[in-house]
C-alpha cells in the first residue's frame, strides 16, 4: 500500500484558490470582451469592485467548498452547488457593490457573467472530482478506516466502500462479536473486544460504529471512548435495516439529537414549477418540430405493415391513475399488446419498429403527453395497467414510484434497467432505481438523465426491443 502522503489536506486549499482564480479570469475577460465590442469601460473595473468580488467568493467558499472535500458526490449534485454558489455570489456582489459603490453596469452583462462563471466552475468542479477519483485510485489521499458492527447495515456500508476506490476508503480492520461476521470482509480482525488494541498499533484515521445503540448502548459509548482516545474520527451508522432508503435530516430537540425524515424534493412548489416549465419549454419545442419526424416516420410505418400509425395505451401514471400513452406503432397488429410486453427477437416487432425501438424515435410522441401534463420529461416509465396491477402484489414500494408523473426516460432505464423484465428481480431492480429518483430528485440530475438518453440512443442499447 503506497504512503498516504503528507500533503492530501491542502487539497480543498489547492482547489479553493483555482475557484478564486476563476471567479477573477471570467470577471477579466468579461470585461475585456465588453471593452473591446463596444468600446466602453464599465465601472465594475475598479478596486472596490474587485475587492468585493472576491471577498464574496471567499464567504461562499466557506459555505460551499465541502465539495471538494467530501469522497462520495454525484455529478449532478456538484453542478447543483456550483449553481448555489453563484447565486449566493451574485446576491453577496450586487448587495455589497450597491452599499459600497453602486455600478452602471447593464444587466445583459452582469447575466453574462455569472452563466460563463457557473458553466467553467460547474466544469471544473466535476472534473476535479474526476482528477481525485483517479488519484486515489493509485492509492493516494486515502482515508484508513475501520468498520464495527456486520449486520445489514455494517455489509452495506463494506460495499459501499469497497465498490469504488475512487472514495479513497481503506478498510484496514473489521470487527463483529459474531464469528459468522468474518465472511463480511477479508479485513477481519475479531471481536469488538479487539478494536481498542488495534486502533493503539495501527494508524486508523476513521471509525464506522454499524452496531445498534438500542442493543448494545454500553459497547457502542465503548467505541467512542476508544476513538476520543486515540484522535480517530468516530461516525454512527443508524440502524434502519435494509428496507430504508429515504434520506434524513439531523435535527435536535434541546440537546437530544433526532432524525427527521427529508420530503420528497418534488413535493416543494418551487421544484415542481421548475420540472414543469422545463417540461413545458422542451415539449412545446419537439412538438413545433415534430412534422420533420412524423411524416418520414409516418411512411416507414404504413410501408411496413398495415394500421394505424401511432399506438394508444393505457398506462399507469400519477398517483395511479391511468392515462392514453402515445408511441409510434412499432408492431403489427396483434390482441395481446396490452398484456404482453416485447421480447428480444419479438415476431410481432416489424423491421421498421424493431429500428424506432432502438433508437427510442418511437417514444417521441409522449411528448405530446408531456405537454398535456400526464408525463414529464424524467421519471419512471410508465407501465401497462396489467402490469401496475401484478407487481404492485409482487413487490413492496412499488406504488411509490408513481408519487412523481412518469418520464419519457428515466434513472433506471439509464442505468441499464430497460426494455423486458424476464424475472422478477429485475423489476426489482427498477422500482429500486424509480424510488431512489423520486428520493433524490434535482433539476441537474434530469438534465445528466437527459445527455445520457441521448447518448445512449445513437450508441444503441442492448435492452431496446
Amino acid at each position: 500500500m503506497k504512503s498516504k502522503g503528507r500533503y492530501g489536506q491542502f487539497i480543498r486549499w489547492i482547489f479553493s484558490s483555482i475557484d478564486v482564480l476563476i471567479v477573477n479570469v471570467v470577471y477579466y475577460l468579461v470585461l475585456a470582451w465588453h471593452h473591446n465590442a463596444f468600446n466602453v469601460n464599465t465601472e465594475l473595473n475598479s478596486r472596490p469592485a474587485w475587492l468585493v468580488l472576491n471577498v464574496a467568493m471567499l464567504v461562499c467558499l466557506y459555505f460551499y467548498s465541502d465539495v471538494h472535500e467530501r469522497r462520495v458526490f454525484y455529478a449532478e449534485k456538484v453542478v447543483g452547488q456550483a449553481f448555489k454558489l453563484a447565486l449566493t455570489h451574485a446576491g453577496i456582489f450586487v448587495t455589497l457593490t450597491s452599499f459600497l459603490e453602486p455600478l452602471d453596469w447593464p444587466w445583459k452583462l452582469m447575466l453574462l457573467f455569472y452563466v460563463i462563471f457557473f458553466l467553467v466552475l460547474a466544469t471544473w468542479w466535476v472534473l476535479s472530482r474526476q482528477v481525485l477519483k483517479i488519484y486515489r485510485n493509485q492509492g493516494f489521499n486515502f482515508k484508513r478506516v475501520i468498520v464495527i458492527g456486520g449486520g445489514t447495515v455494517g455489509v452495506r456500508l463494506i460495499n459501499e466502500m469497497v465498490a469504488d476506490q475512487g472514495y479513497g476508503y481503506h478498510i484496514v480492520g473489521f470487527f463483529d462479536n459474531n464469528p459468522k461476521a468474518r465472511s463480511a470482509s477479508a479485513a477481519y480482525q475479531g471481536t469488538l473486544d479487539d478494536v481498542e488494541q488495534f486502533v493503539k498499533t495501527h494508524q486508523v484515521d476513521e471509525m464506522f460504529c454499524a452496531v445498534p445503540d438500542i442493543e448494545d448502548n454500553q459497547n457502542v459509548s465503548r467505541m467512542i471512548r476508544i476513538a476520543d482516545n486515540n484522535a480517530v474520527d468516530f461516525y454512527y451508522v443508524p440502524q434502519f435495516g435494509r428496507t430504508v432508503t429515504r434520506q434524513f435530516e439531523l435535527s435536535s430537540v434541546g440537546d437530544v439529537p433526532i432524525l427527521a425524515v427529508h420530503p420528497y424534493p418534488l413535493k416543494n412548489p418551487i421544484n415542481r414549477l421548475v420540472k414543469r416549465a422545463f417540461d413545458l419549454l422542451l415539449s412545446t419545442v419537439m412538438l413545433i418540430l415534430s412534422p420533420l419526424v412524423i411524416i418520414p416516420v409516418a411512411i416507414g410505418i404504413k410501408l411496413s405493415s398495415p394500421g394505424p400509425i401511432f399506438f394508444v395505451q393505457k398506462r399507469t401514471g400519477y398517483r395511479g391513475q391511468a392515462f392514453n400513452c402515445y408511441k409510434f406503432r412499432t408492431m403489427r397488429l396483434n390482441d395481446d399488446s396490452d398484456t404482453l410486453q416485447a421480447t428480444k427477437g419479438d415476431p410481432r416487432v416489424t423491421r421498421f419498429g424493431n429500428f424506432l425501438r432502438r433508437t427510442s424515435i418511437d417514444e417521441l410522441p409522449q411528448f405530446y403527453n408531456v405537454w398535456r401534463g400526464e408525463m414529464s420529461i424524467v421519471g419512471p416509465r410508465p407501465h401497462m395497467v396489467a402490469q401496475t396491477e401484478m407487481y404492485s402484489e409482487l413487490i413492496d414500494k412499488y406504488m411509490l414510484r408513481h408519487t412523481i408523473k412518469p418520464g419519457i426516460t428515466g434513472w433506471a432505464q439509464v442505468r441499464g434497467y430497460r426494455g423486458q423484465t424476464e424475472e422478477l428481480w429485475q423489476m426489482e431492480k427498477r422500482v429500486e432505481f424509480d424510488v431512489w429518483y423520486a428520493e433524490n430528485w434535482t433539476f441537474f440530475l434530469d438534465l445528466k438523465i437527459i445527455v445520457r438518453t441521448i447518448w445512449n440512443a445513437l450508441t444503441g442499447e442492448d435492452n431496446a426491443y
